[in-house]
């Protein structure tokens, strides 16, 4: 049992009510909340990834939430300096730093440091992103089994943002990512001296939850925010265009499907969503404390902290 807490960490899937329990906690403790998720840190889609909303934002501090543009191809690199910075801001105002969300790459990093890949060069990352808005992810994974066959293997021919990393790295420096995240990076935090937290409930719970999350969000202006994320003409390998929901609010929007079968299919790609998470969950955080709901995490922080 941790004796002495500089940090909470709260992960889950979405819709797990983890965000339920990062607030009362930071009510209880006076607390800063930072977000550890990669869709909420756009200023675009605040009902459609379910952002703190005015209350919550006034019942106690929040960090990196709504801070980027959607134009910004945001990465955990960025993230982590963020997050550190913002950890240090809490700690100098005398808070505790409550990190909550459902990126689980963004709490490895936290625990275990990001591997100091070389910066790219500006006219190589442009490169390899034109190419991304000219041709598929297919043919940028096809090109990556040549020059990198090690992180073909690992990445699906359906991501382009990370075929776009592995091959802009390559290009760069000659040697694999593989490679790279090989090499040990310093952690962000002293995992000795934080609670680590996952609220993983059960999985028809989580489905009826995001259900009823997502016809919430249809009424407080999702399809809206979906019209004029769509109106920027943004290019589709941008992580923005991602977020759940997005494509299909869009497919409906230009007249190529029924607002009902829109919400069948953002709620499928959010139940998908949901399962890839724990499977992360499962396999890099198998030694966290895992509780079935928030009121639980909550209430064994509490005993942790007396």
């Amino acid at each position: 049992m941790t004796t002495v807490t500089d940090a909470i960490l709260i992960a889950g899937p979405t819709a797990s009510g983890k965000s339920a329990a990062a607030l009362a906690l930071a009510k209880e403790l006076h607390g800063t909340i930072i977000n550890a998720d990669s869709m909420q840190v756009y200023r675009d889609l605040r009902v459609l990834t379910a952002r703190p909303d005015e209350t919550d934002l006034q019942a106690a501090p929040h960090r990196l939430y709504g801070t980027v543009a959607a134009q910004e191809p945001y990465s955990v690199g960025r993230w982590a300096s963020e997050a550190a910075a913002a950890i240090d801001e809490a700690r100098e105002q005398g808070r505790m730093p409550i990190l909550v969300g459902g990126t689980g790459l963004y709490f490895k990093v936290l625990l275990e440091g990001l591997s100091p890949v070389p910066g790219i060069p500006t006219e190589i990352r442009d490169l390899w992103r034109r190419r991304a808005d000219t041709v598929t992810a297919q043919v940028l994974h096809d090109e990556l089994s040549v020059r990198d066959p090690i992180m073909a293997t690992r990445l699906q021919p359906s991501d382009p943002q990370r075929l776009v990393r592995a091959l802009e790295v390559i290009n760069a420096t000659g040697v694999s990512l593989a490679d790279w995240q090989g090499v040990a990076g310093t952690p962000v935090l002293d995992g000795n001296a934080v609670l680590t937290l996952v609220v993983a409930p059960e999985r028809e719970d989580i489905y009826t939850a995001i259900d009823s999350r997502l016809e919430s969000m249809l009424c407080a202006g999702a399809i809206e925010e979906v019209k004029a994320l769509t109106a920027l003409g943004l290019a589709e390998g941008l992580p923005v265009m991602r977020a759940l929901g997005v494509r299909a609010l869009a497919a409906y929007l230009a007249g190529t499907m029924s607002l009902e079968d829109a919400a069948t299919r953002a709620k499928t790609e959010s139940r998908r969503y949901a399962k890839r998470q724990m499977t992360w969950a499962k396999r890099f955080m198998s030694d966290w404390q895992w509780f079935p709901n928030p009121e639980a995490a909550a209430a064994s922080v509490r005993i942790n902290l007396r």
